[in-house]
């Protein structure tokens, strides 16, 4: 399962710009990796690991602007076609989630 991030900020002000970019930093400390600038991606095990992922971002959401949260399944991401220019670009490696008992 894919946890997709979305959101659009406001970055007027010096300390709306701070706080942009603490929920950044904020997503990548929690696994997150950037997609583009403003969409981060994270692979979760379960759906109950991406619901834990999910109330954390609730958790750390700015006071303003928008955020959207989207998960969907590996066969749904691995469908996605990504294009640099003309050129179809490699889709992201899954991470491997490893166990130990």
């Amino acid at each position: 399962m894919w946890v997709l991030v979305f959101f659009d900020l406001p970055t007027e002000t010096k300390k709306e710009r701070k706080v942009a970019s603490d929920f950044r930093k904020r997503l990548l400390k929690d696994g997150f990796s950037m997609f583009q600038y403003s969409i981060y991606v994270r692979h979760c095990s379960s759906s109950e690991n991406a619901e834990v992922h999910r109330k954390r971002i609730k958790f750390i959401l700015p006071e303003h602007g928008n955020v959207g949260i989207l998960c969907i399944t590996d066969k749904q991401f691995g469908s996605i076609e990504l294009f640099f220019g003309k050129k179809e670009q490699e889709k992201p490696q899954i991470s491997q989630q490893l166990e130990l008992f």
